[in-house]
């Protein structure tokens, strides 16, 4: 099936970014009846936020991930993560008013685990996103943080039986 949704969440930690917003796009093949596997991409938009001083900018994260799935009934609970690299996408500069011109990371490990509720058509749920960066882009005391705290819904399209 293919999984189309979309997400909003708040960005934890809230040093460089203040709030996400984002659509997914997944497919997923059922493996089992209550095992998934598949692919996940999409777009999240993170919201720039002032700090200490510094103007940060909007960026966004790409990702490119597998996908994994455990349905326990057939209507109900399930959980899973999202796992691989997440290309961090946007202007050049971590803030527009930093004197050094400290350069935004281009990406690094992705991981999105979620839990939540499905039937056949719909899924709801409660996620974490985050692109482990490194020390790529901090400035100072300010530490990049590309990661979130959301909610999700998505739509399931069946590709067959």
């Amino acid at each position: 099936m293919i999984k189309i949704g979309a997400t909003v969440g708040i960005a934890v930690p809230q040093e460089n970014a203040s709030a996400a917003v984002g659509l997914d796009v997944a497919y997923q093949n059922l493996v089992t009846p209550g095992f998934g596997l598949g692919v996940a991409t999409g777009y999240t938009h993170y919201f720039g936020r002032s700090n200490g001083g510094m103007e940060n900018n909007d960026f966004g994260v790409v990702p490119v991930a597998g996908l994994i799935r455990i349905y326990p009934k057939d209507t109900g609970f399930y959980f899973g993560t999202d796992l691989g690299y997440g290309f961090i996408v946007g202007d050049e500069a971590v803030a527009s008013n930093d004197i050094t011109n400290t350069q935004r990371p281009d990406g690094g490990l992705y991981l999105k685990p979620e839990i939540g509720y499905h039937n056949n058509d719909w899924n709801f749920s409660l996620h974490y996103q985050k692109v482990f960066t490194g020390d790529n882009g901090e400035i100072g005391s300010q530490k990049f943080s590309a990661g979130s705290l959301g909610l999700g819904v998505s739509y399931n399209i069946p590709l067959g039986q």
